[in-house]
């Protein structure tokens, strides 16, 4: 059944085309997203669905009394309401229901009670009732329900609507980037969320899990063109591969007809030019063909990093807190060259406060911070983006510098350079107010690169930039020869970068995970974390909290028994043994001199081995963690 129709949909804005002459449909039940480079007019387009901006030509149709929601990147709700009211605005029958016996209670007029309950009875709305707390709840709403919307943050306001829309139950939900402002946990459970429901979905997002695991069809818009892929992410890049490369095949074989074409054409005397017009149509046809050519332009990362010493960043039992939140408890690491470490944890357990303190924005309470001389931060942070609205983009980067020094001597002009970033001839004149959220975090990524640094800390870094650049960034990351500090929560993108973490598990306790996201997720530790019932978001006492009143509040380390000691010393001796033996059969396997019966026994016995030591390992961790 056919829920969304898009007939030759165009949008422009100036001289700027950002899509033109779209077809494409949704079904009910298929979770589509949309993928296309920043710029190209994703969040336009949804907006232009809805109704919110016109096209310049095309129709949109929607299935007739469909119930549709949008989340929108930026949310603008009447601050003069409470987040409660916000949450259950909505015309549906049982969530007016559930919003009176709210108010019921909250009244304490028992008349209006017994009303309310009726007609909750009547509508059937207490199944809702349960799923709307439970949305709540997994949004960490539950304590601002009676805020007015003035007083929320942002992240607070993209949860609100986000809440807002699933629980209004509609038949069709259209969301733009829904995982900005939530943290890891929040987006698990969306992805269970919306993989679980029987929604139909058409989102913009450039979470590369999140994709793999919601959706079952994919659209692309490349160079104009729209292509549609049934499937997850995973296969959308299999067959995108695909594409191109027949793409280029088509083209060279196009450019040889071209030219034996040309030159026929060129052999034509003018006066049989009339009896062959169709092969000349056909010339031009082939010709148009043979100039296609795949649209390659992607941004380009090089920088010259300042010289790092041997002294980096030192945090000696360091606290910190505010009243009633213990950020750091006597927290001590040494950075080292070419650290990647990543920083997880919930909202509010003091992320961002630890990456200030690094910078010099807040001091700790007790303990040094010793940064070593040579230090030269790149801090990319959401709050501190403030470009000015009326510049030009090239005026933001000559502000900076008019010739920017590269790796290997090489000198870039704020012209260059731009153009690096993608910024087209065009685009370099543009007011910062006419960039897509996408762009700008491009232009701030490129000023904070300008200088050099050689310790790189990034505060959720990927919110609204293009696949393709995520995968620039990421391989020029891999590539960074300084230390890397990470908030992120693109899982895809912090798997790929770190080989530790900071997990911050809230009153004032941080674990260094030797380990990407997805081995701490699987790990007993994330065990450990999620499984902890009732821990409070803020800390009860309000008084500062120093090095002396601090120490009391640290759990007690899990006391080691002699069994496990012992245990924990087999694994020592077994699992070195156990590796070696490995090796020699690999190496029987590589030597192709077995015969077929050989080869198959030691095919055999290395599998077993590497399910024994992959068992050994883990319980190997899971010991080492406890000593």
């Amino acid at each position: 059944m056919n829920y969304l129709s898009v007939e030759g949909l165009s949008k422009t804005y100036g001289d700027k085309t950002l899509f033109k002459n779209l077809t494409y449909g949704i079904d009910q039940g298929e979770r589509v997203a949309l993928i296309a480079k920043n710029g190209t007019g994703k969040s336009t387009m949804l907006r232009v669905l809805m109704g919110m901006e016109p096209a310049d030509s095309g129709k949109v149709t929607f299935r007739r009394d469909l119930r549709i929601s949008f989340l929108q990147q930026e949310q603008h709700f009447d601050p003069a309401l409470t987040a409660n009211e916000v949450v259950f605005n909505s015309e549906t029958p049982a969530l007016m229901a559930l919003r009176n016996y709210e108010l019921a209670i909250l009244g304490g007029d028992d008349q209006a009670m017994s009303d309310a309950l009726e007609e909750m009875d009547r509508q059937k709305a207490w199944d809702i009732e349960v799923k709307a707390k439970t949305i709540i709840s997994h949004l960490q709403l539950d304590h601002v329900l009676q805020q007015r919307v003035a007083t929320l943050s942002g992240g607070q306001i993209k949860r609100l609507a986000l809440a807002q829309a699933l629980i209004d139950e509609p038949d069709f939900l259209l969301l733009d980037e829904p995982t900005n402002h939530l943290d890891l946990e929040m987006i698990e459970w969306l992805e269970s969320w919306l993989s679980n429901s029987s929604i139909t979905l058409f989102m913009v997002t450039h979470d590369r899990y999140f994709l793999e695991k919601v959706c079952n069809q994919i659209i692309e818009i490349d160079q104009g063109e729209l292509y549609k892929y049934k499937g997850s992410y995973r296969y959308y890049l299999e067959k995108k591969a695909e594409r191109e490369e027949n793409f280029v095949a088509s083209t060279l074989k196009a450019k040889n007809l071209m030219r034996r074409e040309l030159e026929w054409v060129r052999r034509q005397p003018k006066a049989r030019g009339t009896k062959a017009k169709y092969r000349m149509d056909a010339f031009e046809d082939v010709k148009e063909a043979a100039s296609k050519r795949l649209d390659k332009q992607q941004v380009e990362l090089e920088m010259k990093m300042e010289r790092l010493g041997t002294k980096i960043i030192e945090f000696h039992q360091v606290c910190k807190s505010f009243p009633n939140r213990l950020i750091l408890d006597k927290f001590s690491y040494h950075f080292k060259r070419k650290d990647r470490v990543g920083i997880v944890g919930k909202n509010g357990v003091g992320k961002s406060t630890f990456l200030n303190m690094i910078t010099g924005l807040d001091q700790p309470d007790t303990g040094k911070i010793i940064i070593g001389e040579t230090i030269k931060f790149g801090y990319y942070n959401q709050k501190g983006m403030n470009l000015k609205e009326d510049m030009r983009a090239i005026e933001v980067v000559k502000e900076i510098a008019e010739v920017i020094p590269m790796a290997g001597g090489k000198k870039l002009t704020a012209s260059q350079l731009l153009e690096r970033f993608m910024f087209t001839s065009d685009t370099q004149y543009s007011y910062v107010s006419k960039l897509s959220g996408g762009e700008r975090k491009r232009l701030y990524l490129c000023t904070i690169l300008m200088h050099n640094p050689n310790f790189l800390i990034l505060d959720e870094p990927t919110n609204d930039l293009d696949i393709q650049t995520l995968n620039v960034l990421e391989e020029f990351l891999e590539e960074f020869e300084g230390c890397l500090l990470l908030v992120s929560h693109d899982r895809f993108f912090m798997d790929k970068l770190v080989d530790h973490l900071f997990v911050f598990q809230g009153e004032g306790k941080v674990k260094d995970f030797a380990g990407n996201y997805t081995d701490y997720r699987q790990s007993d530790l994330y065990k450990q974390v999620t499984k902890a019932e009732g821990e409070p978001e803020l800390m009860a006492a309000p008084e500062p909290v120093s090095a002396a009143n601090t120490s009391a509040q640290t759990t007690p380390k899990a006391k080691v028994s002699y069994k496990d000691k012992l245990e924990f010393e087999k694994l020592e001796s077994e699992l070195p043994t156990l590796e070696q033996r490995k090796k020699e059969l690999e190496d029987q396997l590589s030597s192709g001199n077995l015969p077929h019966d050989e080869l198959m026994r030691v095919t055999d016995e290395l599998g077993k081995l590497m399910h024994d030591i992959d068992l050994k390992t883990e319980r190997w961790l899971t010991l080492s963690e406890l000593m």
